[in-house]
């Protein structure tokens, strides 16, 4: 069995070679033929010279791709064009793995049952969500890429997060690569290309399984733990959501493309952030101000989009790994 992690970087030589060197540890048995493919997406710091000196240290373990074009998603199918393993696990460059990561996670794709795997992603040691941080519901922390379903292996029946997951590579010759109008690229931060590989996945009938002792430790920059990104995250997600969905069709009355009822909840929940008590509270009610302000933008945008295309909203799902520059 190969296996090929796939690690995409974009000006961040100080905190990569805390990754490379975390997953240079990996303990994994010797049947198994393992690479690092380092994608550089067009950095203008010093990552070639940090992946440079992990390919010298370890010349048949990291592999260094350099890709022009800039954007999450097409450095990702780059990756995947680049690799000629069966299996392709995925980390980020701002996170730590288990020295079991790596095996771990791609274990379960020896039996022939899964299609891919995903598994926890836990905060950084020592890190104290602040009072405004509702931390109770379910994906309350995914603004700071918290993954974690518990304690017991399983059946997973949603999405696993990018940085912690794996697949059989004929996933992506089978199903497309990973959208290239989702994930971050120059003027937008919109993400969810992970998420919406995942969901596209499942609705076709594949099966993923959770495996929690795949363990990743993403780290919780100070710029993160304020509640202005926490905003932005929760208005990108909802505009992500949107552009993967389309339009909601649910409904007979529209304004400018925006299904009247948002508007409607919209006043409902800057109502109840204007007048909740709870710190927490307050917070995850103007959380979902941001969301549904998000999903309006985009419902808009999608609109503009569609009375320029009688045929209806193009949506770009990625390079197939023949063809990653689509």
């Amino acid at each position: 069995m190969k296996i090929s992690v796939i690690l995409c970087t974009y000006n961040r030589a100080r905190g990569l070679p805390k990754a490379l060197e975390s997953v240079a540890l990996s303990m994994v048995p010797d049947f198994v033929d393992w690479e690092v493919l380092i994608v550089d997406n067009n950095s203008s710091d010093q990552t070639r010279q940090v992946a440079g000196e992990y390919c010298h240290r370890f010349p048949s373990r990291f592999r260094y791709i350099f890709e022009s074009r800039q954007g999450k998603s097409i450095a990702l199918n780059t990756g995947i064009h680049a690799s000629n393993a069966e299996i392709l696990a995925f980390m980020d460059d701002d996170v730590e793995v288990d020295h079991a990561w790596l095996y771990s996670l791609t274990k379960p794709l020896m039996n022939e049952t899964w299609s891919g795997v995903g598994g926890r992603i836990l905060s950084e040691p020592g890190f104290v969500p602040p009072k405004w941080m509702e931390t109770t519901s379910r994906y309350a922390l995914a603004p700071l890429a918290v993954f974690d379903r518990g304690t017991e292996a399983g059946k997973l029946s949603e999405a696993p997060f990018g940085t912690n997951m794996a697949f059989r590579k004929e996933m992506f010759s089978k199903h497309g690569g990973f959208r290239t109008d989702l994930g971050p690229q120059p003027g937008s931060e919109i993400r969810s290309e992970d998420t919406e590989f995942g969901e596209r996945l499942l609705v076709r009938g594949e099966r993923f399984f959770y495996e929690p002792s795949a363990i990743v430790y993403h780290s919780v920059p100070r710029e993160r733990i304020r509640k202005p990104y926490f905003l932005r995250w929760w208005y990108d997600k909802a505009r992500a959501e949107t552009r993967q969905d389309g339009i909601p069709r649910d409904t007979k009355w529209y304004i400018l493309g925006v299904p009247l009822y948002l508007f409607r909840r919209l006043c409902v929940w800057t109502f109840l952030w204007w007048f909740a008590f709870n710190p927490g509270k307050r917070f995850s009610c103007k959380l979902n101000v941001w969301r549904i302000a998000g999903v309006v933008k985009e419902c808009h945008a999608l609109s503009v989009q569609g009375s320029r295309d009688k045929n209806g909203i193009a949506q770009d799902i990625g390079a197939s790994p023949a063809n990653p520059s689509k």
